[in-house]
């Protein structure tokens, strides 16, 4: 797209500037030139990783301009001459090709248009109007999965994740911000949340594995066609704020799977404090220690057995017992009945999501 595109303007404006110019991309190619014989020409230019979109320079008698909309730059413009005119002519020509491109991209390219359905950038009503124009397919069924660094080094966790998935009429992949990146991935009609789960569990692992980046993954609900892919893109957001109170040891969070923890997210902070206000008449959940607390979790985690958690625990049964009727008198909740149990978890989950005060989408 981007050398038919250039190659136009290029074209035209041949006659005006009367030198040889032209654009190089990313892999050191001429793709398009006002010299014809040029194009396809290996330039010998230094890597793109060492260059600055801000920068310019000159290399045997022709001057040299990055440019591109992202922080390293995506081509180079050179125009004929060591001068200042080479210069100026290189500085309008990188804003000029950058402009049309970007124009181009927001008009017709398909992952700008998803990243605007996302985003809610674009009229309901003018979603299927733009798919049809870019011959979108919009009978099938697609999944959102947001993607966060928590924890990078030098390498670039969107190229990694681009080069995941690289067949670009199938699959998206875009940056939201400068640690969110999204895949919009399209997946086969009522496929389970359990394969969605592996397919991130197998980004995580190629991210940390072999790159050294700690991501974690969220997952909205799969959709059909395209308007619900908004939807979608928010559960994947939620799925991560909520991760982030009440999972915060797990990587991979999907919003099908969040249960109890996403009706507690959605309640008012009001009406949680009113509730463990209501819970806790007795004595406050503060007056609880953290070795209690701990037995608590145990407690919970071995189905309310009093015998499995004392030996989970390496305390004697009585101990445990003890420590049990303690919390009841503490509370007046005995740990023991399963009605009074269901209320202490979901009180703790509560206290958990005030304390944490997370992001509401």
């Amino acid at each position: 797209m981007s050398n038919r595109l250039f190659q136009g303007v290029i074209h035209q404006m041949r006659d005006s500037i009367d030198r040889i110019v032209g654009v190089i991309d990313d892999s050191e190619t001429i793709i398009s030139c006002s010299d014809l014989t040029r194009i396809g020409e290996k330039a010998e230019l230094a890597s793109f990783d060492t260059m600055d979109v801000s920068d310019s320079f000159t290399k045997d008698g022709f001057t040299y301009k990055p440019f591109g909309s992202r922080i390293k730059p995506e081509y180079v413009v050179f125009v004929q001459g060591n001068d200042e005119i080479a210069s100026k002519f290189c500085s309008v020509l990188a804003v000029s090709l950058l402009t049309i491109k970007q124009y181009y991209d927001e008009k017709y390219d398909r992952n700008n248009f998803i990243k605007n359905v996302i985003l809610d950038n674009i009229l309901p009503g003018d979603i299927f109007v733009k798919a049809k124009e870019l011959h979108f397919n919009t009978d099938v069924s697609r999944a959102v999965l947001l993607i966060r660094v928590v924890a990078a080094n030098d390498i670039s966790s969107f190229d990694v994740i681009q080069n995941l998935f690289p067949d670009k009429q199938k699959d998206f992949v875009f940056n939201i911000s400068e640690s969110d990146i999204v895949l919009v991935k399209e997946i086969k009609t009522g496929i389970a949340v359990k394969d969605l789960e592996k397919l991130a569990r197998s980004i995580v692992d190629t991210l940390g594995g072999e790159f050294h980046t700690r991501a974690i993954v969220g997952i909205g609900t799969s959709v059909e066609g395209v308007k619900d892919l908004a939807r979608s893109f928010k559960e994947a957001q939620v799925a991560l704020e909520v991760g982030k109170v009440f999972d915060t040891e797990k990587s991979i969070v999907s919003y099908d799977n969040l249960g109890i923890a996403r009706l507690i997210y959605q309640l008012p902070t009001t009406l949680c404090e009113m509730f463990l206000r209501e819970v806790f008449k007795k004595g406050s959940i503060e007056s609880l220690d953290q070795e209690t607390l701990f037995t608590i979790q145990k407690f919970f985690e071995n189905n309310l057995n009093v015998s499995e958690t004392s030996r989970k625990l390496f305390v004697h049964r009585n101990t445990l017992v003890y420590r049990l009727e303690k919390i009841k008198k503490l509370t007046g909740l005995d740990l023991r009945e399963f009605d009074h149990a269901i209320i202490f978890k979901v009180a703790l989950m509560v206290k958990k999501y005030l304390t944490a005060n997370p992001i509401k989408y």
